[in-house]
């Protein structure tokens, strides 16, 4: 007698996918957008803002002196580009260029840009990985800060931490396992240890930032924007959210339900934040970035961020700023390309709204 064995294929019971979507629904966010009146969708702001802040981790950290120190300035002609080293804890610095316009008189809005994954602030700022100067933009970060200073912008550009100079010391470190992505690995593995995550780390250190930005005379502190792209997009999506103080922001591949991109494909494990489905998916925090202005970027042929997901996620975006009457206040920059920066429509709408 021959007895059939099943493929394991063939046992539903072992879809680990199935399973953890049925969790979840089983579960629902504590924080989903359910408003249906402008007074509520307030109220639901001050609570999920609260308690995304606890999420993300490490915002509760003490202010302390900025101790900014200049250590770099350069003349590119149109602009003048520093460097400056900023504590943003109690002997943890922040490296960042900033970015001025030759031509500024008076106050002058300040934009914060995020840069992606790559080698750093160099990448956006003009800069090849050596440090020599590069005239032309390159790669799919375009030089963007370069674009945002010759559109009359202060530009700061922090080295978010894991990039660049600003990487833990892996003398110690087996990175055969983990790649290119060791030091986003080693930040994301000890801020979740911690009982945070490395977003949350990223957005604390830029909100420290922007507190030293809006000491100078020459920032408006009452215009201020941000901008980024890919992992960039990730940090201008919380650091909006969470930090009021940004009135228009420009959020490049990334603008997406979790459910059908950073969980639904490889991503960086800095994009995992432990506990965020608890509070909602993106298209439930959206509703913290009402009714600031918000450009959405994304590629038409962009694999990680697919763009009917895009859209859908933009179609309950526009119904939530619909309660404020703002509808026409979040716009989709739909463009024929991969993953990168467009700038078709982003300078000019960061330059109408601050």
């Amino acid at each position: 007698m021959v007895t059939k064995m099943l493929e394991l294929k063939e046992y539903p019971q072992i879809d680990m996918k199935r399973f953890m979507k049925r969790y979840f629904e089983e579960h629902p966010p504590e924080y989903q957008f359910k408003a249906k009146t402008s007074d509520e969708a307030i109220s639901w702001q001050k609570a999920a803002r609260a308690e995304l802040n606890n999420i993300l981790g490490f915002q509760d950290i003490p202010k302390v002196d900025s101790d900014a120190q200049i250590i770099e300035e350069v003349d590119r002609g149109g602009f003048t580009r520093k460097k400056f080293l900023v504590q943003t804890a109690p002997g943890k610095y922040l490296p960042f260029y900033l970015l001025i316009p030759k031509n500024i008189s008076g106050r002058t809005p300040l934009v914060l840009a995020f840069h992606g994954h790559g080698y750093g602030a160099k990448d956006i700022v003009g800069l090849w990985e050596d440090g020599q100067e590069r005239y032309t933009p390159d790669g799919y970060q375009k030089d963007f800060a370069i674009e945002l200073v010759n559109s009359g912008f202060i530009v700061a550009v922090p080295e978010i931490a894991g990039f660049g100079e600003h990487v833990p010391d892996q003398s110690n470190v087996d990175t055969r396992f983990v790649g290119q992505s060791a030091p986003c690995h080693f930040l994301s593995t000890w801020t979740m240890m911690l009982g945070g995550s490395a977003a949350g780390f990223r957005v604390f250190e830029a909100k420290r930032l922007l507190d030293y930005l809006t000491t100078l005379h020459e920032v408006d502190s009452e215009r201020i924007g941000a901008m980024g792209i890919s992992g960039g997009g990730m940090h201008t999506f919380f650091t909006t959210c969470v930090d009021t103080r940004i009135k228009s922001a420009v959020i490049s591949g990334y603008f997406c339900s979790w459910f059908d991109s950073i969980l639904a494909m490889n991503h960086c494990i800095c994009n995992f934040v432990p506990g965020l489905l608890k509070l909602g998916d993106l298209t439930d925090l959206a509703g913290l970035l009402a009714p600031r202005p918000i450009l959405v970027e994304a590629g038409s042929y962009d694999k990680i961020f697919p763009i009917e997901e895009v859209r859908r996620a933009m179609d309950k975006s526009v119904e939530i700023y619909r309660l404020w009457n703002a509808q026409d206040k979040i716009e989709l920059d739909e463009f024929e390309g991969r993953h990168q920066i467009s700038g078709r429509r982003a300078y000019k709408f960061l330059q109408e709204y601050l």
